[in-house]
């Protein structure tokens, strides 16, 4: 029989009320005779169990197979019998990297994972790897010692990322520098005030102390305060006054993306699909843009896109603002996912699929925030996806990809000037995260910051791609080489959104062309598809 979609056989399996790993799809996929195989995968499962294994898959795949000397029965014969095997009449199965498969007649077809199957997938996925995940390793409990070991963490990580640029010395010994000598500090943004004369004073805290730094308002490079977020770490070149007791800045430094990267690439034609906010349970979820979506994945011309990332926010969640009910389509949060999974089987089966959550779901609402809990993931299980925390860096292809959900950039955009981040331009806010190597530099503010021994928030190794939501509008753009892209949603306008005056972009599916980031063009490594 043609081969079937992995999608047809996710979609069997759930109306039978079994989930399935990825890889036992994709083996079922393979069967010369996928009916009979799902049949016997069936029976091999316990009765305790739900899902179907690789190894079900495997003994079911080899008990649908005719035995060798079984004849191959005609498919016009009129007794109706099976051969004495007992087993259902087939064709031996064909690996398309061996042979190809001939009819009746001997003349040649189409491969056996191709016949008669428009736009079959050919998809052959790598498993990802996962780093900065919080998940099973957060230790925080809201005390004091939490808090002072999560900027100590981040103090030390980030200004090690500046010291090879500036001759650094501690504030203890800069305050013992005689006036008039040349230093540098590297420290956390503690204060920011302008003076009556319209200067900047920034005071720079480290592990030793704090020691204020004067920006005149007409240095070419005072326009940087205006980027300054609290909490950040940077480092200031200048000269001590006379009496020694202030820095008179002559340059500021960020822990920023070095102008030499260079992006790591796919050795193959292979593409993601980035996207974000499906707010599935929402009245205003768009059904329509999402099955258009679904569908195009399954077409010839969608064959290259192997990954399906999603950055957050699956489902709209329940209480996440007053008078939120009046809005959902689904009022309980289970429920909710349970839909989101059976629209994530309209996907094809074998595609690789990374979850991490947002802040509509059901995780807790302090970043970096853990991935979803066991009950979750199993009912988000059918594809066997990869689920990991807010942030993570994910490496697919050999190209690591920076996924956070996006929370901060409201604050990020709230506190810059409009030509430095917006929301109709959210990848501008995005690079000034990468700038200060961090996605939520200001602790304190409307972002929730659980205190860690270690700050998950930092962007310690420099990805080729960094991927984020939240804001539900569409922004991609290139920073020292490094993708940026804001994948919009999945949701209509919500009567909050009409009240702050946000339109979202919805039904918008980036699609990064792994194997050519380190092209010149970005036209030439990302396509945007609409949908609905």
């Amino acid at each position: 029989m043609p081969r079937e979609t992995p999608a047809r056989i996710v979609t069997e399996l759930a109306s039978r009320g079994y989930n399935a790993d990825r890889e036992a799809v994709t083996i079922l996929a393979d069967a010369a005779d996928t009916d009979a195989a799902i049949e016997d995968a069936l029976e091999a499962v316990p009765d305790t169990a739900i899902k179907i294994t690789v190894e079900h898959a495997r003994q079911a795949v080899t008990d649908s197979r005719p035995a060798p000397d079984s004849p191959v029965v005609d498919a016009d014969s009129t007794d109706g019998e099976h051969p004495a095997s007992d087993q259902p009449p087939s064709t031996p199965s064909v690996s398309p990297a061996d042979a190809e498969s001939s009819s009746v007649d001997g003349s040649e077809s189409s491969p056996v994972e191709m016949e008669g199957v428009a736009g079959a997938s050919t998809r052959d996925p790598i498993e990802p790897a996962i780093a900065g995940d919080v998940t099973g390793r957060s230790t925080g409990t809201g005390e004091y010692t939490d808090f002072l070991a999560v900027f100590r963490d981040r103090y030390e990580r980030l200004s090690r990322q500046l010291r090879g640029r500036v001759n650094h010395r501690p504030t203890n010994a800069v305050e013992s520098m005689p006036g008039g000598s040349e230093a540098a500090i590297v420290g956390m943004v503690a204060d920011i005030r302008s003076t009556a004369s319209g200067h900047w004073l920034i005071d720079l805290e480290d592990t030793n102390g704090t020691f204020p730094a004067l920006v005149m308002k007409d240095r070419d490079f005072a326009a940087l305060v205006d980027e300054l977020l609290y909490d950040e770490i940077i480092a200031i070149e200048g000269t001590l006054a006379d009496d020694g007791g202030i820095l008179f800045a002559d340059s500021i430094h960020f822990p920023d993306i070095p102008r030499t990267f260079e992006p790591s690439t796919a050795d193959r034609p292979v593409s993601a699909a980035l996207i974000s906010d499906l707010h599935v349970g929402s009245q205003e979820f768009d059904r329509t843009a999402w099955q258009e979506f679904a569908d195009w994945l399954h077409e010839p011309e969608a064959s290259h896109v192997e990954y399906l990332l999603i950055g957050g926010d699956m489902v709209e969640g329940v209480g996440v603002y007053p008078d939120q009910d009046e809005e959902l389509d689904i009022i309980d949060i289970y429920e909710q996912y349970e839909t989101f999974a059976q629209h994530l089987k309209d996907v094809p089966g074998d595609m690789e699929i990374v979850m991490i959550p947002g802040n509509h779901d059901a995780v807790r609402l302090a970043e970096p925030q853990p991935a979803f809990d066991e009950e979750l993931r199993e009912i988000m299980s059918a594809h066997d996806p990869t689920i990991t925390g807010n942030p993570s860096t994910v490496t697919i292809e050999g190209v690591d990809v920076l996924m956070y959900h996006g929370v901060s950039l409201d604050e990020v955009i709230a506190e810059l000037p409009e030509d430095k981040a917006s929301y109709d331009e959210p990848h501008k806010a995005m690079r000034q995260l990468l700038k200060k190597r961090h996605v939520a530099p200001q602790f304190g503010g409307h972002t929730r910051i659980a205190p860690e021994e270690r700050d998950y928030m930092i962007i310690e190794d420099v990805p080729d791609i960094f991927h984020a939501g939240h804001v539900h509008k569409l922004g991609y753009g290139t920073y020292h080489n490094v993708l940026t892209i804001n994948s919009a949603c999945w949701q209509r306008q919500t009567s909050f959104q009409e009240s702050v005056n946000i339109d979202p972009d919805t039904g918008y599916a980036p699609i990064v062309h792994l194997d050519s980031l380190d092209e010149s063009d970005a036209g030439e490594f990302l396509t945007i598809r609409t949908f609905g």
